[in-house]
Parts: C-alpha cells; sequence; structure tokens
C-alpha cells in the first residue's frame, strides 16, 4: 500500500492511498461468503454458491462494491497510523481508481488537530482572591443559617414590610372570573414584590380578616397582559423569629455543643470553601491566558459541529420548557443575529480550549485512573438522579468512555497546569494549590473521623 499526505489547510489533509489488488483478497473472500449466505439459488445451498456462480448470475461488481466498502475503513485506519496524522472526525472518502485485478485507489480528506507550541506552564501567572475569612463572613454566614431555622409567629396588628401573610387572591375581568388566577392560603412576604404588580401597596395596613381590591396586569395564564381586577383577603400576619445565637442554637442546627465551637467550624469550612475556589479561579484564569495567548487555526467544521452541538441543546431546553424561539430571544433580550455570534464565539472559544488541554495532556504525559472514571461517572449519575452502574453500561453500550475518558483527561491537564503556573492571592502571596488541595483533603478526612467517634461514643 503506498500513502500520499496533501496538506490543504493548518487543520486539513488529503491522503491518497493505492493498494495493490492481492492486497484486497481477503475482503474479497469474505465479500464472496457474504453474497453467498443472502443469495437464493436453484441448485445450491445457502452459503455454498461458488463465486463463479455468483459472478455470472449476481455479477461480480456487487462483490467487489462489498469487498471495497469493508477493505476503505481498515486501510485508512492503516494510513493514518502510518503517516502519524491525528483525525478529527470522519473521512470524506472518494474511490478514485478500482481496477479488477490490478489496483484499488481513494483519496480521504480529513481535519487534523493544527500544530502549535505551548508557552513555559511555570512561566504563567495568575491572580486569585485572598482565602481569608474575616469574622464579619463568619457572622454573616450564622445569619443565614439562623434565617433556615426562624420561626413565624402571628401578630395582632397591620401588616408591614417583611411580615409574612397568609392570604386568598381571586381576579376578575369584566366581571368574570380568571380560573387560572385564583389562590388561597398562599404565603407571601410583604414588600418582596415576587408576585401581582400592585400587591405590596394593597397589603400595607391590612390586618388579618380585611379585604381590598386592586388593579393588576396578568402576567401568565389565558389572560396575560389583561388588566384584572385583584380581590386580596388576609387570613392572618406573622413576623419572623431568628433564634438567638447561643449553645442552645449550636446543639439543634449543628453537632456541636457550643457556639464557639460553631462559630470556630464555621470559619474553617468557609476557608476550605474559599481555598477551593482559588483552585477553581487559577484554573479558570490560566485556560483563559493560554487561549488569549495563542493563536491557533480551528478546523471549520469542527466548529460548525460544536455550535449545532449548542443549538440543539438550546432547542433541547425550549421543547421541555414549551417555548419558542422568539420567547427566549424576548426574555434574553437579544435577538437571533447576535445569539448565532454568541454561539460561535463561544464554540470557538470551547474548541481551542480543549486542543490546549489535549496538548498539555500528550506534552506532560497525563493520564486517567480507572478510580477516577469512576468518580466521574459516579457523579454525573447523582446530578442526572441514576444509578451509577446503569449510567456506566449506557455510556459503555453507546460508546461514549473515550468521550467521558476524554474529558476526566482535560480536567487532569487543567490542574496541572493550574499546578506548574504560578499563582498569587491579591495581597501577592503565592498560593500552593497542590498543598492546598492535601490539606483539604486530609481536613475532610479527619472531620469524617472525629464523626464517627462521636456516634461510637453515642
Amino acid at each position: 500500500m503506498k500513502t500520499d499526505v496533501e496538506e490543504l489547510s493548518p487543520t486539513r489533509v488529503r491522503l491518497t492511498i493505492e493498494v495493490p489488488f492481492e492486497e484486497l483478497k481477503p475482503n474479497l473472500d469474505q465479500a464472496y461468503r457474504e453474497v453467498a449466505r443472502q443469495v437464493r439459488i436453484p441448485g445450491f445451498r445457502p452459503g455454498r454458491v461458488p463465486p463463479r456462480v455468483i459472478d455470472s448470475r449476481i455479477g461480480r461488481g456487487v462483490v467487489l462494491e462489498q469487498a471495497v466498502n469493508d477493505a476503505v475503513p481498515e486501510l485508512y485506519s492503516k494510513a493514518v497510523a502510518e503517516k502519524e496524522v491525528v483525525p478529527l472526525g470522519q473521512p470524506e472518502v472518494e474511490i478514485t481508481k478500482l481496477d479488477d485485478g490490478q489496483e484499488l485507489a481513494f483519496t480521504a480528506e480529513v481535519d487534523i488537530r493544527p500544530n502549535f507550541e505551548l508557552p513555559n506552564l511555570e512561566e504563567l501567572s495568575v491572580t486569585v482572591e485572598n482565602a481569608e475569612v474575616s469574622p464579619d463572613q463568619v457572622e454573616e454566614y450564622l445569619g443565614s443559617l439562623r434565617e433556615r431555622f426562624a420561626s413565624l409567629k402571628n401578630v395582632d396588628r397591620a401588616a408591614e414590610n417583611g411580615d409574612y401573610v397568609a392570604i386568598d387572591l381571586s381576579a376578575t375581568v369584566d366581571g368574570k372570573p380568571v380560573e387560572d388566577a385564583q389562590g388561597t392560603g398562599l404565603s407571601y412576604e410583604v414588600g418582596s414584590e415576587s408576585m401581582l404588580d400592585g400587591l405590596d401597596e394593597a397589603l400595607a395596613g391590612m390586618s388579618a380578616g380585611e379585604s381590598k381590591t386592586f388593579p393588576a396586569e396578568l402576567a401568565g395564564g389565558s389572560q396575560a397582559g389583561e388588566t384584572a381586577e385583584v380581590l386580596v383577603t388576609v387570613n392572618s400576619v406573622k413576623v419572623k423569629e431568628l433564634p438567638g445565637l447561643d449553645d442552645e442554637f449550636a446543639q439543634s442546627a449543628s453537632e456541636f455543643d457550643t457556639v464557639g465551637e460553631l462559630r470556630a467550624s464555621t470559619r474553617k469550612q468557609l476557608e476550605a470553601m474559599r481555598k477551593s475556589g482559588q483552585a477553581g479561579q487559577a484554573r479558570e484564569r490560566l485556560l483563559n491566558e493560554l487561549i488569549d495567548r495563542i493563536d491557533i487555526p480551528l478546523p471549520e467544521r469542527v466548529v460548525d459541529a460544536e455550535i449545532e452541538q449548542r443549538r440543539t441543546s438550546l432547542q433541547d431546553q425550549l421543547d421541555r420548557a414549551g417555548m419558542s424561539l422568539a420567547d427566549y430571544l424576548a426574555g434574553s433580550n437579544t435577538t437571533e443575529a447576535r445569539m448565532t455570534a454568541d454561539f460561535d464565539a463561544d464554540a470557538r472559544r470551547s474548541v481551542k480550549a480543549g486542543f490546549i488541554l489535549d496538548k498539555i495532556a500528550s506534552q506532560e504525559d497525563v493520564k486517567v485512573s480507572a478510580e477516577q472514571l469512576s468518580a466521574y461517572v459516579t457523579e454525573q449519575a447523582y446530578r442526572m438522579g441514576v444509578a451509577p452502574d446503569r449510567l456506566a453500561k449506557q455510556l459503555s453500550d453507546n460508546g461514549q468512555l473515550p468521550v467521558v475518558a476524554a474529558d476526566v483527561l482535560r480536567g487532569n491537564a487543567l490542574t496541572l497546569l493550574a499546578e506548574r503556573a504560578r499563582v498569587v492571592d491579591e495581597a501577592g502571596r503565592p498560593v500552593y494549590l497542590a498543598e492546598s488541595e492535601t490539606e483539604d483533603e486530609a481536613a475532610s478526612e479527619q472531620e469524617d473521623a472525629e464523626a464517627d467517634d462521636r456516634e461510637d461514643e453515642d
């Protein structure tokens, strides 16, 4: 077999492959066997029809076509391996010569990975946010925790902003009830402006047992956009009571006995979250730095496929939500032309990022472990609400495991990038991400062990 490679562009090549006919003999023999099993010729059992009879009754052209169709993929794979071509996607194949008994020749055009050089990863630098947690941030978190354990208490007075009211609502247009604009026992926070225009103004000063009518434009339903007369009745007025920040609260809201222990644990958790955030920021900002710095020619067919995938994903979401593209564009305050431009820019950036991470993985010999692959599938299964074993089987049956492995490999390459580069916080202090992640894992394991010890003591 002879193979020539012609560069059509920095991202596309044409392979010209010439094959002596004797190399097709295994494919011809297999084609004759397949045709013999399929045809029915009097005097011969299925699968026992001689080649000469097939040639005379069916025609050798049928056999040649099947043999070539079977041979070309294998010959193409052999050619790209021999010439060290790294293809992207499926080739466009054209049979240019089929001389029975002499030669088969065909061409295959395919997109390839572009060649480019990476800068020295150790020379890259990026700044991330500080990881320190201030006392105010700790108190803010504890305040939100108190909000979660708050209770509502009835009060005998008129409603004010921030109060919670139980209300009944009924709307009419031209004196006729609007069926999908009725509700009873609704809980509403006065001043939140989260329901009907004019509702907050109507509720101000109302007490339990009082009713009031106000005009409002209906936001949804069969009569959306029409102005209705809305009757609101207040059934009760309640205020939110927060628990005190004391030892009793710590015991009810956490596994700690004192508020001091709860506060110390909160600080530790917030610092761990911020350190984790530093790692994420470093990875994202370093990748953006490489994307902006490196000039890479992009295969247009790969970019087009990425754009089409984004369009398909958006359309699936709209179909599930029962929305049209026009509704989406109006709600997003954009146009189809602007959306198309955004898709194009995002797709090009995504394809470029993939090439960069694949290059890092190849250059630095990054690997994917079975444990990482299993953890990735388990995480995806959890998000999808399916059993990990079921998702793993589905991915395997659909031939998607290589795609999953590629995603994990790129994630590993991104982690290596962040570990190799110089990372500092806003105060100019070095941030050692590998050490931070190891410390976080050790702290998590220590917390798990302490929790197990407490359970054993109980």
